[in-house]
């Protein structure tokens, strides 16, 4: 835990209520999100016993399984899901927009916005991603076949799992996640997982404090866990009867009782799945209120280029994404998504002057005043003139970078600040920062107006950076080293959650 967010907390203990750690969203919020609430029986892997899901508040869709150890209902459940995820998917495979490529020279095209899921926690994504693995490479003949829409719905889920570990994403979204990294709240981590818990503390209902709503919302009478594992209470004293009575209609052959025991389940579980239903619109409405970073959108075209990409690819007859990387993939894709997780947080540090004020703690960055500026310098001791600008700024932040260092500012991240001086004010408890600048003031010999900061500015000044830098070089899959297995082969194996066709493909993270 940072120290603002450690002050942060106690605070929100001294107000009775969270207190904001951003002061923008750092994630996308769709205009049509697909909410996905899905419950699991206690004790058994992957076996789905409920979800509600939807687009619209007031228009929740329940799906419930009987007897989840059944095969047959898990894969009806898996088809009756699948006739509302890929509509919702296919939806938005139509207008497209041109993107200029190759310096302007070439065109491609991307769908003109993408899908985007919504679970209550982790352990949301988690089951996702078991679920797509265990329906992914299901078989629509033979022996247990299953409809074509099965192993689709399981690609889809895959890639939407794939994309959550993508950091910056927003195609596939942990509320209680989201919540937490806008607003510190006066419990523990741990609690803050915990959906109606979290949602007490952020907006607590009038005349009530953070703490009493939280601790109202723990009560699984009250408020049931957000899943997908269920309360075990309740399955011992309420489910598991419930499933008994609608287990002996069924070996019966009495049509009128099954029906009433299936509508008794569908009654229990909506009850368990309706508060949470509820929670997770008053906590997305929480989030729409802050404005976005200036750099989400960028992060949200990223995921609508993938989007693109991939429904072309599944729309061209694509094989199932592989059931695990080979060596070569894996490194690659760990690559990929460390570079997306430096380049995120600093997108985010340059979005949010709170997050950027961890990083003045720590001797990363400065805020301060420019007290001296030179916008017409022009520095003549190379083989041509160039414009090079000098400006001081004075700051009572510590100044932990030495003569040389390469700065640059949010403010304007295409113009780079070099050191020149930095002298210090033990008396008064300031620096003196002089900086000399380049780049972002065109080609000329004079400065456009607003490219160098004036006097009386207050400006932030990092060593974070978004440059280019080229990516890692691996070998190919053919040159795979043999201590890693040499040529990736991927045999169709024993494995519990895949018990058809197994296909290996291209990484699609």
């Amino acid at each position: 835990m940072s120290t603002l967010t450690a002050l942060a907390k106690a605070q929100a203990v001294a107000a009775g209520r969270a207190q904001p750690i951003t002061t923008v969203r750092h994630v996308h919020l769709s205009d049509l999100p697909l909410v996905f609430i899905p419950l699991t029986m206690a004790g058994e892997a992957n076996a789905p016993l409920a979800a509600m899901v939807g687009t619209e508040e007031d228009r929740p869709e329940l799906l419930i399984v009987p007897q989840p150890r059944d095969r047959g209902q898990r894969f009806d459940f898996a088809a009756r899901l699948a006739d509302i995820l890929l509509p919702y998917v296919e939806g938005f495979c139509g207008a497209t927009e041109a993107v200029p490529t190759d310096r302007k020279r070439d065109v491609r095209y991307r769908y003109l916005e993408a899908p985007q899921l919504i679970v209550p926690a982790p352990a949301g994504i988690g089951f996702i991603r078991l679920f797509g693995r265990s329906t992914r490479f299901r078989r629509t003949d033979g022996d247990y076949p299953v409809l074509p829409s099965v192993p689709l719905l399981g690609r889809w889920l895959t890639f939407f799992a794939d994309r959550a570990e993508q950091p910056g994403s927003s195609m596939l979204l942990s509320l209680t996640e989201m919540l937490s990294a806008h607003w510190a709240t006066g419990q523990s981590g741990h609690e803050d997982a915990h959906l109606g818990s979290l949602v007490s503390w952020i907006a607590p209902p009038p005349g009530s404090t953070g703490a009493a709503a939280a601790r109202l919302a723990e009560d699984p009478e009250v408020c049931p866990p957000a899943g997908p594992a269920t309360d075990p209470g309740f399955d011992n004293d309420v489910l598991g009867p419930a499933m008994d009575v609608y287990r002996a209609a069924s070996e019966a052959d009495d049509p009128e009782a099954e029906r009433a025991a299936y509508r008794q389940l569908e009654d229990l579980l909506r009850g368990q799945l309706a508060p949470t239903w509820e929670l997770m619109w008053r906590g997305l409405r929480v989030m729409r209120a802050m404005p976005p970073g200036a750099s989400v959108e960028n992060r949200w075209a990223q995921d609508r280029d993938v989007f693109s990409d991939f429904s072309l690819y599944v729309q061209g007859g694509g094989a199932p994404q592989a059931r695990r990387d080979g060596a070569v993939a894996a490194a690659t894709r760990l690559h990929k998504l460390e570079r997306a997780g430096q380049s995120y947080a600093i997108e985010r540090a340059f979005d949010d002057p709170l997050i950027m004020a961890e990083h003045r703690l720590g001797g990363e960055a400065f805020v301060g005043e420019v007290t001296l500026s030179k916008p017409t310098r022009v520095d003549d001791t190379g083989k041509r003139p160039v414009l090079r600008p000098r400006i001081q700024v004075v700051t009572t932040d510590p100044v932990l970078f030495t003569e040389g260092a390469t700065l640059v500012s949010p403010s304007r991240q295409a113009q780079k600040a070099r050191v020149v001086f930095v002298t210090p004010d033990d008396e008064g408890g300031k620096t003196e920062v002089v900086l000399e600048l380049s780049g972002g003031m065109g080609r000329g010999l004079s400065a456009p107006p607003g490219s160098v900061p004036e006097v009386g500015e207050r400006i932030c000044y990092t060593s974070l950076s978004l440059g280019y830098a080229p990516p890692g070089t691996f070998p190919s899959r053919e040159e795979t080293p043999w201590t890693h297995g040499g040529p990736p082969h991927y045999s169709i194996a024993d494995d519990p959650l895949d018990q058809g066709d197994h296909a290996a493909t291209e990484d699609w993270s």
